[in-house]
């Protein structure tokens, strides 16, 4: 029996969008998944210059679920649902790309003329086998319906799944733990085995899990069973993320995430003979099929 907590710490690769960075533990050489998560970015913290924005032109997705949640400024979501949501700090929106849909993430107008900021997390959960090809969906959680449980200097913002008694709201297609937690100098968060498997990421600040210190940008694989306490003297954000196994493994090529290699080759084709349907108030544009290796590959 070790003394360690962790099982992996997986480092980022990081990826300069010009104006922001964007840090990748998720998919990883070493690990293609922790419960659900076959996806985990983390976006800036970054201030982009004045009269610029990011701009994600519309893109398609299949059999996975996409997650936003937002530290900082605020994002335009569109989709081939018809749906347009604006995403703020502390909200959720979750969008269940199933058999196949089309988005866009934009900088509101209004931000762009002094520079918006951007900082957060974007996540893919890889759907249950049983549930890849269910009818497209969307769905935006507000901040205040989100569940906080606070003590010890800690405050855990609980965006899916049910943790320290408290429940989310945002739809689990398969057994999901997120939470959002925000450390105050000299705090402290139990992190108890509720999942199978477990991964902390120190988004800003500084902390360490009984004694052990987390380095910002990593991604550390907790051993299933642990129970410990998150700390930090000075205050730090983590995420907390994880859930039960997928049913099977997934491969991963550019947007698409499927059981099935055939059901990608599919949705590629989808894609370049314009297939997929775009966004209805954002269709002038969108990202082309990369004709060469994609940044997000599959990894034996």
């Amino acid at each position: 029996m070790t003394d360690d907590p962790f099982l992996q710490a997986l480092l980022p690769t990081t990826h300069d969008l010009g104006g922001f960075k964007v840090h990748r533990t998720l998919p990883h050489r070493e690990r293609t998944t922790v419960g659900p998560f076959i996806f985990f970015d983390q976006m800036g913290p970054a201030h982009l210059a004045p009269g610029n924005g990011i701009d994600v032109r519309p893109h398609p997705h299949i059999n996975l679920a996409t997650v936003t949640y937002l530290f900082a400024g605020a994002i335009e979501h569109r989709d081939s649902l018809g749906t347009f949501a604006r995403i703020e700090p502390g909200a959720v929106n979750l969008m269940t790309a199933g058999r196949g849909i089309a988005h866009s993430e934009r900088s509101p107008a209004e931000l762009r003329p002094l520079g918006p900021e951007l900082s957060g997390i974007q996540t893919w959960l890889a759907l249950p086998s049983a549930k890849e090809e269910i009818d497209p969906a969307f769905e935006h959680v507000p901040r205040e319906a989100l569940p906080v449980a606070e003590g010890g200097g800690a405050q855990a913002r609980v965006v899916m799944g049910t943790l320290w008694g408290q429940a989310s709201p945002v739809t689990c297609h398969s057994e999901t733990i997120y939470a959002d937690i925000a450390l105050s100098p000299g705090g402290a968060m139990p992190i108890d085995p509720e999942a199978d498997e477990r991964a902390l990421y120190v988004a800003e600040g500084e902390a360490e899990l009984d004694g052990l210190r987390l380095e910002p940008g990593t991604l550390y694989v907790l051993r299933p069973g642990i129970a410990a306490t998150l700390r930090s003297a000075t205050g730090a954000h983590v995420m907390l993320c994880g859930g039960a196994p997928l049913d099977g493994p997934r491969h991963v090529w550019w947007n698409f995430v499927s059981s099935r290699r055939e059901r990608i080759q599919q949705a590629k084709e989808d894609w370049r003979a314009g297939r997929f349907a775009l966004p209805p108030d954002d269709h002038d544009e969108f990202i082309p099929l990369p004709e060469a290796k994609p940044l997000t590959v599959s990894y034996p």
